[in-house]
């Protein structure tokens, strides 16, 4: 039996509840998100429509978390590859900790092929979506490069990390030795939107930075999100007053909260 498909617009955003008390309020509530409003039901099931939409938008996350990154991407931007300390990638799934760490020879190639000491150090990760890596790389790395250049900033040279997690910033600039540090790695994909990039930065990562130290910008993506031209440029930003304050994260906020 042929069904329609239901990744269309037209039949993703249709309201498929049956005769609603305020039909208006439905469509305007449903207007103004992207969460799953007003899919109905038959009887205590979803509607088949709503079931084969999930199952699509489901595939499309499995296919992003277990996908790789297209070789030619790499290439195009002279990206020499290393790993973390996951052996695979369902160890990647469970061992959180383990993408967190480089890998003994990946500590060696940095060593021997990155500069020591840059401004700002570009890493890629693919993360939890190399589609995020597939689709947005190409528009926002050289946005960064060039404006970075631009100002006068020093660069290290990029590279990209295999099965990487965000915590992986303090190993790699324990080596490098970088002012900042800005790694572009793909989200946990979401129903529907399985592309989207996170540029996360910090000021001098080391053992025992978190999260609190870093900045973030997230949701990088053409699909609903902020686009990557535009992402790029306010990486750039972030980066400069990174360099200015010699801070990110909770202390940065705090050096420039009278700017505010």
């Amino acid at each position: 039996m042929d069904l329609p498909d239901p990744t269309e617009p037209e039949r993703r955003h249709a309201l498929r509840v049956e005769d609603p008390y305020d039909a208006e309020g439905l469509a305007n509530m449903a207007s103004t998100t992207t969460a799953r409003l007003g899919v109905g039901r038959s009887g205590p099931r979803p509607r088949t429509s709503s079931l084969l939409l999930f199952q699509a938008d489901h595939g499309v996350t499995q296919d992003a978390i277990h996908g790789t990154v297209d070789p030619e991407v790499l290439e195009r931007f002279d990206l020499f590859t290393v790993t973390t300390r996951v052996a695979d990638r369902e160890e990647y799934l469970l061992r959180p900790d383990l993408g967190r760490r480089l890998s003994d020879q990946a500590k060696v190639d940095i060593g021997e092929r990155c500069t020591k000491g840059p401004q700002v150090q570009i890493v890629v990760g693919d993360g939890l979506s190399a589609a995020a890596i597939d689709n947005n790389l190409a528009k926002i790395l050289p946005v960064v490069e060039q404006g970075l250049s631009a100002a006068k900033v020093s660069l290290g040279t990029p590279f990209f990390v295999e099965n990487a997690r965000v915590g992986l910033m303090n190993d790699i600039n324990d080596i490098i030795g970088a002012e900042v540090i800005i790694l572009l790695i793909g989200e946990r994909p979401g129903l529907g939107i399985a592309d989207a990039l996170s540029a996360y930065m910090g000021y001098r990562p080391t053992a025992g930075k978190t999260d609190a130290d870093r900045d973030l910008i997230c949701m990088i993506t053409e699909h609903g999100g902020t686009n990557p031209l535009e992402a790029g440029a306010y990486v750039v930003e972030f980066a400069k007053r990174m360099l200015q304050h010699q801070a990110s994260g909770q202390e940065l906020r705090r050096l420039t909260a009278d700017d505010a």
